[in-house]
């Protein structure tokens, strides 16, 4: 049984296709399961021993000749579809694209990390929707104690015992529970608390909450460690502390750094005091470290807490926290050379 090569050959080298469907229909048509070629190869069995090397040249012929059919084919077709995509007229005067700049939250946030890892401090982050356990009682808040209502909560309806996460203190907690001391971590994110909007405070914002527990930590270890952060960051040293109260450390504190009264801008945001509020800090109190799986009477630790809105708006004169989530180009623009 001979091959009708020149039949087939005649029809592949006229073959056009102008599209890729149809060049696919064609190489179905030869190279697929149940094509030409295949119809072909298995008829190989049929023919008598000395016919079989004449078949086999014959049907090779056939195949080299679609295939390169199908890619001379397919490099026009490619060339075709390039050329309309390339009919855009490029003798018009081009105005240039826009280039954007980091947002001065993300600018902060990533500042205030590098500060705390040249120190050692990993980075650890967790979810923002949370149970009660990690965002509220491990953290020495009793059901119906008066202090849950220190913040304003976003509960889930469905549940609840789930809300959005009203500061990242819920990953350290996560963090406690899953790794012995010594623990050395920042957890930056962002955090909801079901408050109005105004000028200086959001529903929405983002914070930094640092935790160093290991044996031997003391207050004073702390008070060094915000030392180092107040001068990397504001370029100021001088620091004091104010008894504050949170139910999960003990003792507490509020932090100022000594920002100074050189100008108006500086009457303006301490309140003509030269201080700035940054933090708020303590030792993490001993019913913390149980509820977490660590022993009190082995180790001790310190955490602390800022607001990075807060401090984004000091440094970068901003008045309206407000300002700092519309996305407004316009002002975004402003702060370019800020960075």
């Amino acid at each position: 049984m001979a091959i009708e090569t020149e039949k087939f050959l005649s029809e592949i080298a006229e073959f056009s296709a102008s599209n890729p469907e149809e060049l696919e229909s064609f190489r179905i048509k030869y190279l697929g399961k149940k094509g030409i070629i295949k119809d072909l190869s298995s008829r190989m069995k049929e023919i008598a021993p000395e016919e079989r090397r004449s078949f086999g040249q014959s049907l090779n012929q056939l195949k080299t000749a679609v295939a390169d059919r199908i890619d001379s084919l397919s490099e026009k077709l490619s060339e075709g579809q390039g050329n309309e995509t390339s009919k855009e007229d490029h003798t018009r005067p081009f105005g240039g694209e826009k280039i954007g700049s980091r947002h001065p939250v993300s600018s902060v946030r990533r500042e205030i990390e590098q500060i705390f890892q040249r120190i050692g401090f990993t980075i650890a982050s967790g979810p923002e929707i949370e149970d009660d356990w990690h965002n509220f009682s491990a953290l020495n808040f009793p059901e119906n104690h008066p202090a849950r209502d220190m913040q304003d909560t976003f509960f889930i309806e469905q549940d609840p015992d789930i809300a959005l996460r009203t500061h990242t203190s819920s990953v350290q907690v996560r963090i406690m529970e899953n790794n012995s001391p010594p623990i050395r971590i920042i957890a930056p994110g962002r955090v909801y608390r079901n408050e109005a909007i105004s000028a200086r405070s959001h529903c929405i914002f983002h914070q930094v909450e640092g935790l160093y527990i290991d044996k031997g930590v003391t207050f004073a270890d702390m008070v060094q460690t915000i030392k180092y952060f107040a001068q990397a960051f504001f370029g100021k040293a001088k620091i004091r502390l104010r008894p504050s109260y949170f139910p999960f450390t003990e003792p507490s504190a509020e932090v100022d750094v000594y920002w100074g009264l050189e100008n108006e801008i500086d009457h303006r945001i301490t309140k003509g005091t030269g201080w700035l509020e940054i933090m708020g800090c303590g030792m993490v109190d001993p019913d913390v470290l149980k509820a977490s799986g660590i022993d009190p009477t082995i180790y001790s630790g310190y955490a602390f807490g800022m607001g990075i809105e807060r401090i984004a708006m000091n440094r970068y004169q901003i008045g309206d926290i407000r300002m700092l989530f519309e996305n407004d180009v316009r002002f975004l623009n402003q702060l370019k050379g800020a960075w």
